[in-house]
């Protein structure tokens, strides 16, 4: 490789993030992260990146855009670049190397224990005999259930089914192995049973700078039912779902699906000539939500700005961009 171009692990860990070989949240912005380690410690191996301060600073920034490039749109990405790069400093490439590898392991560390961190703070919501209802399918949501019921609390689930893919059979039956009660219900249904319900607990795929919560279709809906029905509603996510970009009015864009999760070919023709839309995601504004529980704690919605700026800086720097 040239001086500055990225070390092999790099390219490897890159292409295994674009073909979603590595897949989820949490496991991309791990593995970024130890990328990023390895590319320290091979800079400072051979070449002028071992001897030279700003090439390797250069090539620091190079192999954070290889990895920025795999998957755009996936927000935890940049934020394991956001949290490593930014810490890189120091006057000799050693200092430089050691601030990375620190780094990159305290971030690798947080990753590991966070879910386990946030389902203790969501459990402390929850009481004993509560019946909580959830939306889709979240393992940090999940968690701050299954933490409850590890406290020795009685909790039963009401489950949305989530159309159109059904995620919520999938918390149903992990619920159901937790030894959770679970009664499955229609999407449509929702308003119904939150009469029976002493909380909701939903996910998020990202969270803006506002307090927003962008989660799965639908979610909104619930909330703003919930607010009318008294139910509080809190969502579970750990600080990689923050989105530091929204910071200076970056709008997150809405994934549209294929028509065919909606309605099969077949039926779609009988119908006759419709439009078919399918979106993956909605934004449930923060007065919405009464809580946005992460592993450093439950915050406010309209507070969690503070945390993501603590975390991962300003919103417009690209610390793997030239200068």
């Amino acid at each position: 490789m040239t001086d500055t171009e990225p070390a092999a692990p790099v390219r490897e860990t890159a292409e295994s993030i674009a073909t979603m070989e590595i897949r989820g949240a949490a496991t991309i912005a791990a593995a970024a992260a130890e990328a990023l380690a390895e590319q320290a410690e091979a800079a400072a191996a051979s070449g002028e990146t071992a001897s030279d301060p700003t090439a390797f600073r250069a090539s620091m920034r190079a192999a954070g855009r290889t990895l920025r490039e795999t998957r755009p749109t996936a927000v935890s990405l940049p934020n394991a670049l956001r949290y490593v790069l930014q810490r890189m400093e120091g006057e000799t490439v050693d200092e430089l190397r050691r601030s990375v590898i620190g780094a990159s392991d305290a971030f690798v560390r947080q990753l590991d224990r966070a879910q386990e961190d946030l389902g203790q703070v969501g459990a402390n919501r929850l009481a004993d005999g509560d019946t909580v209802m959830t939306h889709c399918h979240s393992t940090d949501a999940l968690a701050c259930i299954e933490a409850a019921v590890d406290q020795g609390k009685s909790i039963s689930a009401v489950v949305k089914e989530t159309r159109p893919r059904q995620q919520g059979h999938i918390t149903a039956e992990q619920l159901r192995d937790a030894g959770v009660p679970v009664t499955l219900i229609v999407d449509s249904a929702a308003r119904r049973y939150l009469d029976e319900v002493d909380h909701v607990v939903v996910g998020a795929d990202s969270i803006a700078a506002d307090g927003g919560v962008i989660n799965k279709i639908g979610t909104s809906g619930l909330a703003v039912n919930a607010r009318e029905r008294g139910v509080p509603i809190m969502t579970a996510a750990q600080t990689i779902k923050l989105h530091p970009e929204t910071l200076t009015g970056h709008t997150i864009e809405i994934e549209m699906r294929d028509e065919s999760e909606v309605v099969d070919p077949e039926a779609r023709e009988e119908i006759g000539e419709i439009d078919v839309e399918n979106p993956a995601f909605d934004v449930t504004p923060p007065r919405y939500m009464d809580a946005i529980v992460t592993e450093h704690g439950q915050f406010p919605p309209e507070s969690i700005v503070t945390l993501m700026r603590e975390l991962f800086g300003e919103g417009a720097e690209e610390p793997w961009a030239e200068p």
